[in-house]
C-alpha cells in the first residue's frame, strides 16, 4: 500500500466517524422539540436532557487517549463509535423515563468521548505535518457536514426515525472500519516523513506536567471558549428559531451553519498548509486562524441576537459558525507541535476541560431566558466574550515549540 493512499483512507475512514459522530449530536436538539410537546417537559428539563451527553463526554476524554496509547487506534475507536450508535439506537425505546433517556444520554456522550482523542492520537502518530492542517481540515468539515445532513434530513422524519436512522449507520461503520483499517499498515518509519521529529522520551510523564505551560493553558482556554459558543448553537438553535416563530420544517434552516462551517473548515486548512509552505511560521500560522475562528464568531453571535427575523438571522449565524472552523487549523492543530508524543492525551484535557460548556450551558441558558422573561441576548453576550478572552489569551501565550 502507498503512503499516499494508506494515509488517504486512514483520513477518510476517521472523517467519516467524525461525520457520524456529529450527525448523532444534532438529533437531540431538533427532536427534544416534538419530544417537549408529547412528554411536556419544562424548559430547565430540557436543558438537563441535552446536558447529559456531556457528562459521558466529559468523563471518557482520557480515557479514551490512554486507551489507544495501550490497545491502539483501532479496537478503542471501533469500540467509541459502536456504543455511541448502540446508545443512539437505543434513545426511543427509553424516552418515556427521563432518567433512563438521561443515562442513554450520558452512555452516547461516553462513546462519543473517547472518539476524537483516539483520532488525534492516530493522525499525530501517522500524518506528516505538512498534511495535518488540512486532515483535521477534512476532520472537522467531515463533522460539519454529519451536522448539515442531520438538521436537514430529521426535522422532516419522526423523531424516533431519525436516532434509528443514524445510530444504524454508526453500526455499519463499525463493521467497514474492522475490514478496512490494519494498524500494522501505518505506523511506520519510512512512512512517516515528518518535518520535525518528535523527541521521543523514555520518562514516563507526571500529570502534572500537562498542566503546568501555559502553552498548554493557551490550547485549553481556547478550546473552552469556542466550545462554549459552539454547544449553545448545537443545542439551542433549534429551540431559538422557534422562539423566532419559525415553523417546524423551517428548522431544517439550521443544516445552513453546519454547511458554511464545513466549506470554511476546508479552506482554512488548505489555506493554513500553503502559509506554512510560504514560509510563514507556524507560530503565526496558529494565532493568525485561532483569532479569525474566536473574534470572528464573536462579532456575529452579538449581531446575531440583535435581529428579529429568520433570514439575517440564518445568515449571521452561519458566518458566526463558517469562522469557527478557522479554529482547526489553529489551537485544534497546535497539540501535535507541543506535545507530539502525548498529543492525544493533551488534547483529551483540552476536550474534557473544553466539554464543561456542554455541562454548564444548557441549565444556565434555560435560567438566564427564564430570568430575562424570555430574553436570549444574555446568552450570546456572555459567549462572545468568552471568545473575545480566549482569544487573547491564545496570542499571547502560544507556543509550538515541543514542551512535553
Amino acid at each position: 500500500m502507498s503512503h499516499k493512499m494508506s494515509h488517504t483512507r486512514l483520513v477518510v475512514l476517521c472523517s467519516i466517524a467524525n461525520f457520524i459522530n456529529a450527525a448523532d449530536r444534532v438529533i437531540m436538539p431538533i427532536a427534544i422539540i416534538p419530544m417537549t410537546s408529547y412528554f411536556k417537559w419544562t424548559m430547565h428539563w430540557q436543558g438537563w436532557i441535552l446536558s447529559a451527553f456531556a457528562f459521558g463526554y466529559l468523563s471518557s476524554q482520557i480515557i479514551g487517549a490512554c486507551a489507544a496509547q495501550k490497545f491502539g487506534g483501532k479496537v478503542i475507536l471501533l469500540l467509541s463509535v459502536f456504543l455511541w450508535s448502540i446508545s443512539t439506537v437505543a434513545t426511543p425505546w427509553v424516552s418515556h423515563n427521563t432518567f433512563a433517556l438521561m443515562l442513554c444520554r450520558v452512555l452516547s456522550g461516553f462513546g462519543e468521548g473517547l472518539g476524537l482523542p483516539t483520532i488525534f492520537h492516530i493522525f499525530a502518530n501517522n500524518i506528516a505535518i505538512t498534511e495535518r492542517s488540512s486532515a483535521f481540515g477534512y476532520l472537522v468539515a467531515a463533522g460539519s457536514v454529519g451536522q448539515t445532513v442531520a438538521s436537514v434530513i430529521c426535522p422532516h422524519l419522526m423523531w424516533q426515525t431519525s436516532f434509528y436512522l443514524f445510530g444504524s449507520i454508526g453500526i455499519f461503520w463499525s463493521l467497514i472500519w474492522i475490514s478496512l483499517y490494519s494498524e500494522k499498515d501505518y505506523g511506520k518509519n519510512d512512512e512517516l516523513p515528518l518535518i520535525v521529529i518528535p523527541q521521543s522520551s523514555s520518562i514516563r510523564l507526571h500529570w502534572r506536567k500537562f498542566f503546568i505551560h501555559w502553552p498548554l493553558w493557551a490550547i485549553y482556554i481556547a478550546h473552552f471558549a469556542m466550545n462554549w459558543s459552539n454547544y449553545i448553537i448545537m443545542h439551542w438553535l433549534p429551540t431559538y428559531l422557534r422562539y423566532l416563530d419559525v415553523n417546524l420544517q423551517s428548522i431544517s434552516l439550521t443544516a445552513v451553519p453546519y454547511l458554511f462551517n464545513s466549506v470554511f473548515g476546508i479552506v482554512a486548512g488548505n489555506y493554513a498548509d500553503k502559509l506554512i509552505d510560504n514560509r510563514w511560521s507556524v507560530l503565526s500560522v496558529r494565532r493568525l486562524m485561532t483569532t479569525i475562528g474566536l473574534v470572528g464568531p464573536a462579532v456575529f453571535l452579538l449581531l446575531f441576537c440583535t435581529v428579529n427575523s429568520l433570514a439575517p438571522a440564518i445568515i449571521f449565524i452561519s458566518i458566526s459558525m463558517g469562522l469557527c472552523a478557522c479554529n482547526s487549523a489553529g489551537h485544534l492543530s497546535n497539540h501535535a507541535e507541543v506535545a507530539p508524543n502525548h498529543a492525544g492525551i493533551t488534547f483529551s484535557i483540552s476536550n474534557t476541560l473544553a466539554t464543561i460548556p456542554g455541562i454548564l450551558s444548557g441549565p444556565l441558558t434555560a435560567e438566564l431566558v427564564t430570568t430575562s422573561h424570555g430574553r436570549w441576548f444574555p446568552v450570546f453576550i456572555l459567549a462572545a466574550a468568552l471568545n473575545f478572552t480566549g482569544s487573547i489569551i491564545y496570542c499571547s501565550q502560544s507556543s509550538t515549540s515541543q514542551i512535553l
